[in-house]
């Protein structure tokens, strides 16, 4: 009789991995009558002939990695696995996770493909064109598919506070409640991308962290992949200090719109300076949205067009 421990990876979603009401653990223990299984949070106790565990070990490896990369592991998907047969993953280079509920995020437009292929070759880029684009959503998609390969620690999202002639000291509450409207587009994209429970356990456990940019400074971001959403509306010293937080083993990438910019009139956009500085900086990709990049309701598309219309003739 053979006793081991085999641990679930950390980055897996408990819920998704023993399934609804414990039946993926069920069907395992069902079909692996010769393995007694015992299951507490992220420790699973295997008893048995040391054969029957070593393949036990390799099906249960084998079903991580697919909770893990897909967000899903279905019973089917756990009976195939242990029989042995071939469970599909179909995948092309446009892919970049799945999400909550096994749903396929991927590079949906040209710009958005560009964008994945620079965040390979880049620490530095930067996202810039119209609301509706993807820029942001898939920059945290590209994010978190780091974070879950563990090729870095954690991730940071920060945005100004600063937008549409709003200002903090009007709106009600404590600092909490003053800047969450400000970041819930960033909450709304992880929300879609990692499970409720889990998100909230890489949040209390601060690997993901959610801030506005005045929070940035004096910190040195290591390890991590850093995004800057609406950062037209940066001043050039905010971006400046944005910009010099890059540590060793990051990625930062920078989204704004150029055209949605919210400072005074007599203030440059701190995105604007940085893009016509460092455009010729190696390490720093720059990649330019555009209408054809919209993935919003088809109105979107229509209504920045006739802004654009107006903006040029008047």
């Amino acid at each position: 009789m053979t006793e081991k421990y085999f641990e679930i990876d950390e980055n897996v979603d408990l819920l998704v991995f023993y399934g609804i009401n414990n039946s993926n653990i069920r069907t395992i223990k069902d079909l692996m009558t010769g393995v007694k299984i015992v299951a507490r949070g992220r420790t699973m106790k295997l008893s048995g002939e040391e054969a029957d565990i070593e393949k036990l070990e390799e099906n249960l490896r084998t079903m991580t990695n697919m909770a893990l990369q897909r967000n899903m592991l279905t019973e089917k998907e756990v009976i195939d696995v242990l029989k042995g047969n071939e469970v599909e993953v179909v995948a092309n280079n446009n892919d970049i996770l799945h999400g909550v509920g096994g749903k396929l995020i991927c590079a949906r437009t040209k710009n958005q493909k560009v964008l994945v292929e620079e965040y390979g070759k880049n620490d530095l880029m930067f996202a810039i064109g119209p609301a509706g684009s993807g820029k942001t959503y898939t920059a945290i998609a590209l994010a978190v598919r780091a974070l879950k390969n563990k090729e870095v620690k954690k991730i940071i999202l920060s945005r100004p506070a600063v937008e549409a002639g709003e200002k903090l000291g009007f709106l009600p509450g404590d600092m909490k409640d003053k800047v969450d409207p400000y970041l819930q587009p960033l909450y709304d994209a992880l929300e879609d991308m990692i499970p409720a429970a889990k998100l909230g356990e890489y949040m209390d456990k601060k690997t993901i962290q959610i801030a506005p940019l005045a929070f940035m400074r004096g910190r040195t971001l290591s390890n991590a992949v850093i995004i800057l959403d609406e950062a037209q509306n940066t001043s050039i010293a905010q971006i400046k200090m944005f910009l010099t937080r890059l540590g060793f083993g990051s990625k930062m990438i920078v989204t704004g719109d150029l055209t949605q910019v919210d400072l005074p009139h007599d203030q440059k956009s701190g995105l604007r300076d940085a893009v016509e500085r460092l455009k010729k900086i190696k390490g720093v990709s720059i990649v330019e949205f555009d209408q054809k990049d919209i993935v919003r309701h088809q109105l979107v598309g229509r209504i920045i067009e006739a802004f654009e219309k107006t903006e040029k003739n008047g």
